[in-house]
C-alpha cells in the first residue's frame, strides 16, 4: 500500500507521515515547504506536478490547506486555488491514476454562523446534519471543496471520506481576551469538552478512514474530543457551563483549583462525534476525563505526538498583538 499524504510539512500532515513511517506503510510527503517527512517539493495548483506525484499511489491523505490563520495575509483568489483547485487537481489525478479512495480533511469551521447562539438560547449541538453557513473565506473554500469530492463520488464512483476535524493546533488562541484570561494549557483543556479533539486521535481517524473508504463510498465525520454532554445540557451549557461540567465531573473543581485553573462561563457549541465512531470504529483517547486523571497525577494531558510535533506557527513572520492577525481585509 502506497499512501499520498498532502501538507506533509503541516501539523496534521507531518504527524500522519510520522505515524505512517513507525507502521512501516509506505508514503510519500508533498508540500509547499521543506520539512522532515516532505519527500517532494511542490504545489497541488500545479496540475502537472500533482499529476506526477499521485503514479502509483493506492489512496490520497490531503491535509493541504490554507486555513483561518491565513485569511489576513492571503487573498480570497490565494484560498480559491489552493482549497478548491487544489482539491480538483488531486481528484482529477486520483480519477485518471486509478487512486483506491481519498481522504479529505476538512474542518468543523464550515459550519461557520451555525456556531453562536444569542442570548437566551440553547448550546448548539453540532452534528453532520447540522446546515453550514459559513462566515469567511476559508470556510467557503472548504465546504466547496467538500463538494467536489461528493461530485467525484456521485459521477466517477472515486471514493472519498470528508473528516471535519476541530482545534487540534498548539498555537496560542488568537482571541487576546481568552489569552489574557486563562493559561494557554487551560483554554485548550476546556476546549476537550466542545471543540478540540488531541492529533493522535486525528492521525487514528484518518487512518481508519483508509482503511473504510472503498466500503464506505462518501461520508463526513466530525472529528472531535468525545463530549460528556448530552442535549439535556444545552440550556445550562449557554448560562452556567460551570455547574453543568461539576454535575459530570465533582472532582474537577478542586483540581482545577490546585492548578489555577478556570471553566469558561459559558459554551456555545458542542461537536458530536458519534457517527465517527459508529461508522469507522474510531475510539479517540483524550478526553475531558483523561485530562482530569493526568491533572490528578500532575502529568502533562497531551499526547506524545502533540509535544514531538511542537507549535509550527502559520507564518514566518511574527505579530506583535496575536498569533496571527484576525481581522479580514475588506
Amino acid at each position: 500500500m502506497k499512501i499520498l499524504v498532502t501538507g506533509s510539512s503541516g501539523h496534521l500532515g507531518e504527524a500522519l507521515c510520522r505515524t505512517l513511517k513507525k507502521k512501516q506503510i509506505g508514503c510519500i510527503g508533498i508540500d509547499i515547504k521543506e520539512g522532515p517527512y516532505t519527500t517532494q517539493i511542490g504545489s497541488i495548483t500545479d496540475p502537472s506536478f500533482v499529476n506526477q506525484v499521485v503514479e502509483n499511489i493506492d489512496y490520497v491523505v490531503h491535509t493541504a490547506t490554507l486555513h483561518k490563520p491565513h485569511i489576513v495575509t492571503h487573498s480570497k483568489q490565494d484560498f480559491i486555488d489552493t482549497n478548491i483547485t487544489g482539491t480538483l487537481n488531486l481528484l482529477e489525478a486520483a480519477k485518471r491514476k486509478g487512486v483506491k479512495g481519498c481522504i479529505f480533511t476538512s474542518t468543523t469551521s464550515t459550519f461557520g454562523d451555525q456556531l453562536r447562539p444569542t442570548k437566551g438560547e440553547p448550546a448548539v449541538w453540532v452534528t453532520e446534519d447540522l446546515t453550514p453557513i459559513p462566515k469567511n473565506i476559508y470556510g467557503v473554500t472548504k465546504l466547496a471543496a467538500e463538494d467536489l469530492c461528493q461530485l467525484y463520488v456521485r459521477n466517477h464512483q472515486l471514493p472519498c471520506l470528508i473528516l471535519k476535524t476541530s482545534r487540534f493546533f498548539s498555537e496560542a488562541d488568537d482571541n487576546k481576551q481568552l489569552r489574557e484570561t486563562y493559561e494557554d494549557l487551560n483554554i485548550k483543556a476546556n476546549e476537550y469538552l466542545h471543540r478540540r479533539v488531541d492529533i493522535e486521535d486525528v492521525v487514528s481517524a484518518h487512518l481508519l478512514a483508509i482503511e473504510k473508504v472503498v466500503d464506505l463510498g462518501f461520508q463526513k465525520y466530525i472529528i472531535s474530543a468525545t463530549s460528556p454532554f448530552t442535549k439535556k445540557d444545552l440550556l445550562n451549557l449557554h448560562t452556567d457551563a460551570t455547574k453543568v461540567v461539576s454535575s459530570i465531573y465533582p472532582e474537577f473543581e478542586t483540581l482545577y483549583k490546585r492548578k489555577g485553573w478556570k471553566m469558561l462561563p459559558q459554551i456555545g457549541r458542542v461537536y458530536v462525534n458519534a457517527k465517527a465512531r459508529n461508522e469507522l470504529g474510531w475510539q479517540p483517547k483524550y478526553d475531558f476525563q483523561h485530562i482530569l486523571n493526568c491533572l490528578e497525577k500532575d502529568q502533562d494531558y497531551r499526547s506524545a505526538l502533540t509535544l514531538e510535533l511542537g507549535i509550527k506557527g502559520y507564518h514566518t513572520t511574527k505579530f506583535e498583538e496575536s498569533p496571527y492577525p484576525v481581522i479580514e481585509k475588506k
